[in-house]
């Protein structure tokens, strides 16, 4: 079992936008999971990957004006199983159509659609905006029979609910082992039938083909790089739902998704957070 280390930033003045940048920054350095408060910005990262160095120049080239208090201190990883469940994961509901919940939750509120996720350090319980919008648009589209891609699972909440909604098969992509471990788990808690799991980066979708709907919910600079092995995956008309990046960024998506034939079809936005609609030309 992974252990992390926790950073603690304690933001003078503090708001969303601080704790929004703060954690996309830390998200490119390799930083997992986040959880911001009314005072700062907490962060985990793998032990080994902690780089205190690294850490101070994120603070040093932070582009608003507050004070950044930081402190550190390493979690055992069946220590974080316990204080994520205290305090961390609450049931959600999205839409009044799906319940998000884990096995220790009492009186959940009755869905069409109920996961039970137990997330350990994965990402993906829904809390987050991204993973939010990605869900929401699950529920609003037609899945029924089509072939699907989860591109950095996490928790496999996506491809769980893909699989609820009558997918016909859905290839789940998680690079991290810790986090594939838990996707397998939380497959099998909800009888996911129709989710094949894969442990490994974009070089897995090599011999993935005819795609109808690609999700990736990751960031922008693993995005642009990989989307080229995304592309080469869909079928002709397939659509590309993306997240884990702000609506600013945007354009810098598009400028690599065009020279791959895909074009924009919309997107949406919460908390300043994006997801955004490709769509592949017809055949």
């Amino acid at each position: 079992m992974n252990d992390y280390t926790e950073v603690r930033l304690g933001l003078d003045p503090c708001s969303e936008i601080h704790t929004d940048i703060l954690a996309a920054m830390l998200a490119d350095a390799g930083y997992e999971s986040f959880v911001p408060d009314s005072t700062g910005l907490t962060a985990y990262i793998k032990k080994e990957d902690f780089d205190a160095a690294a850490l101070d120049h994120i603070i040093r080239e932070f582009p608003m004006e507050t004070a950044i208090s930081p402190s550190h201190t390493t979690v055992e990883g069946q220590d974080w199983n316990a204080e994520w469940e205290k305090n961390y994961f609450k049931p959600i509901v999205i839409d009044d159509l799906c319940a998000i919940h884990s096995s220790f939750h009492k009186d959940v509120p009755e869905c069409t659609y109920d996961i039970l996720i137990d997330p350990k350090m994965a990402f993906g319980t829904g809390h987050h905006a991204t993973t939010t919008l990605i869900l929401r648009r699950l529920l609003s589209m037609d899945l029924t029979g089509r072939k699907m891609v989860d591109m950095g699972t996490g928790t496999g909440i996506l491809a769980i609910l893909a699989d609820m909604r009558g997918a016909a098969k859905v290839d789940a992509v998680e690079i991290d082992e810790f986090a594939y471990e838990n996707a397998k788990e939380n497959l099998r808690l909800n009888g996911a039938k129709h989710v094949a799991l894969h442990h490994g980066d974009a070089s897995t979708l090599a011999n993935i083909r005819d795609i109808d709907i690609f999700l990736a919910n990751i960031n922008r600079n693993i995005i642009t790089a990989d989307l080229p092995a995304y592309a080469d995956t869909l079928a002709p008309g397939a659509s590309v739902i993306l997240s884990g990046f702000y609506e600013e960024d945007i354009p810098v998506i598009m400028k690599v998704a065009e020279t791959l034939g895909l074009s924009y079809a919309d997107h949406t936005v919460l908390d300043r957070w994006a997801s955004l609609h490709l769509k592949a030309a017809q055949a």
